[in-house]
């Protein structure tokens, strides 16, 4: 019996891969492991990963590109010809249910179907509303062994952008600020470097991931903010200003017709505030500089208690602490 845990763990590590340029498609990632009681004498390079007994990974790929090839064709396409006999007895696992649908690439449910596996791992189901299980039951009704919910945890949270959107019809949304070590925003209403070269550059990173980003009003008059990657590699979200003339929910909505899956907020700490209570948060990026004392200014928002801390990172005397909606 194969390890499957183990083989998702490489799925999610190959999906990984195509976390700039997939979008607005998920982060998908598939091997094919054949039955080491039926290796060939010559057997393929591909022999040993992850140190499984009685295993041998065929192929793996991910999705590269949107448009282009899936994560379970990219995998086929990677199996020797010489290999090709021993996916009777293969099991394919991705982390993502394959499609069902005919979109810009013909549906993975029938490719894993023609190539005859015995078993399909799958990590969670695909929440777009042409999938939703069709590509399992498809598979299934096929005679094909179908296991699901595999690392589903970390499949789901993979692809958490991407969930948010198409169950909540909105981006997923990450509060973002730096504060001083007594909890301001800035020195007595005067702006002021909370952030050092290297988190400021860690700060691009984030935008480079994420497709959208929004400040108040106050918060663009005031500093200007270019809320562009300078500093890192990678196309510049889109940029939105919270001001009189537009709410909320019309950013949105601009970001559903948009295809924008994901959404960084800058702040100033009223635009922060107007976001923490209308509930419209998933994660919450919190840089503190732990030397840094001002006395007074605009306080930093209080970290809702709806979240739980997920990771915390130490840069020299910044502190940058990340939470995620329970």
């Amino acid at each position: 019996m194969f390890d499957d845990e183990k083989y998702m763990r490489r799925c999610i590590q190959l999906a990984e891969n195509g976390r700039q340029n997939a979008r607005p498609n998920p982060m998908v990632g598939a091997v094919i492991v054949a039955d080491g009681n039926s290796l060939p004498s010559s057997p393929s390079p591909w022999e040993g990963w992850g140190g499984v007994v009685g295993g041998l990974i065929l192929g793996e790929g991910y999705h590269v590109r949107c448009g282009e090839g899936h994560a379970e064709v990219n995998a086929f396409a990677s199996v020797r010809p010489e290999d090709e006999p021993l996916l009777k007895e293969a099991t394919v696992y991705v982390s993502l249910e394959p499609c069902a649908h005919y979109g810009k690439t013909p549906p993975c449910c029938e490719l894993i179907i023609r190539k005859g596996v015995r078993r399909v791992v799958v990590g969670c189901v695909d929440p777009f509303a042409e999938v939703q299980g069709r590509g399992i039951e498809r598979i299934r009704e096929a005679g094909i062994e179908v296991t699901v919910g595999v690392l589903e945890k970390e499949c789901r949270w993979l692809n958490r952008r991407f969930f948010t959107f198409h169950q909540a019809h909105r981006p997923y949304i990450i509060l973002k600020w730096a504060q001083t070590s007594d909890g301001f925003l800035d020195d007595h209403g005067r702006a002021v470097g909370i952030s050092t070269p290297f988190t400021k550059m860690l700060s691009h990173q984030l935008r480079a991931a994420e497709d959208a980003i929004l400040v108040g009003r106050v918060t663009d008059e005031r500093e200007h903010p270019q809320l562009t990657v300078r500093a890192w590699s990678g196309r510049n979200p889109k940029r939105f200003v919270l001001s009189h003339d537009t709410s909320i929910e019309e950013i949105l909505q601009q970001c559903v017709e948009q295809q924008l899956q994901s959404l960084i907020v800058e702040g100033g700490a009223k635009t922060h505030q107007s976001f923490i209570e209308k509930g419209l948060y998933d994660e919450i990026r919190v840089e503190t500089n732990t030397l840094m004392k001002v006395g007074a200014g605009t306080a930093a928002p209080i970290v809702p208690t709806d979240v739980e801390p997920f990771s915390s990172e130490q840069y020299d005397h910044n502190t940058i602490d990340h939470f995620r909606r329970i």
